[in-house]
């Protein structure tokens, strides 16, 4: 898709540190990291939110499911607590409208933020 960031590197037209790699995913560090361990996890096919992607392919989601739990378990937080949040629209915080999971672990992640 035309100016997305995440396709851009999905692409290898933007370097991005990955972690994980399937035929239809990927997880790479995020630039802007709110926990120590904060891995993006993507699919390779462009869904602007994780509402679209899950009316239109409720396997691929469930495949960026198994792949933050795999992220988390690869950076050694799976068993200390981890989150996975999917922020859905501009009112939410979403800023790239290509689905994206944050995983987020390494640190005490105290609920209500702030």
């Amino acid at each position: 898709m035309a100016e997305c960031l995440f396709c851009a590197i999905v692409a290898g037209e933007i370097p991005a540190t990955t972690v994980l790699e399937t035929d239809r995913i990927l997880a790479f560090r995020d630039i802007n990291p709110q926990a120590p361990t904060h891995v993006l996890v993507i699919p390779k096919e462009h869904y602007p939110t994780v509402a679209a992607l899950a009316a239109a392919d409720a396997e691929l989601l469930g495949e960026m499911i198994t792949a933050a739990h795999r992220v988390a378990a690869d950076e050694g937080v799976s068993e200390t607590g981890y989150r996975v949040v999917f922020n859905t629209g501009p009112r939410a915080g979403q800023t790239v409208f290509h689905v994206h999971g944050h995983v987020l672990g390494g640190r005490l992640l105290a609920w209500p933020p702030g």
